[in-house]
């Protein structure tokens, strides 16, 4: 199946049901390669994520903001000590 679809001002797309419905995940990796982009799905049941935990929230932490790189590897020094 191929299909053309339009990106949102915020510059998201739209998978079709489906696709989505082929596989028993909502997350999928993007990769660029060249001058396409790549998507495959990805099972987060296949992570081992017990160690994995929030550093930055942007609403919790900086009042909805981003924050710049810089000054997030100063957080992680921090916190890393």
């Amino acid at each position: 199946m191929t299909t053309i679809t339009k990106a949102t001002i915020k510059g998201q797309i739209t998978l079709p049901v489906k696709w989505r419905k082929n596989f028993k995940t909502n997350n999928f990796f993007i990769e660029e390669k060249g001058d396409s982009l790549k998507i495959t799905p990805f099972f987060l049941d296949n992570v081992k994520m017990e160690n994995e935990y929030t550093v930055f929230d942007a609403i919790r932490d900086n009042k909805g903001k981003g924050i710049k790189a810089v000054d997030l590897i100063k957080i992680l020094k921090k916190i890393d000590g």
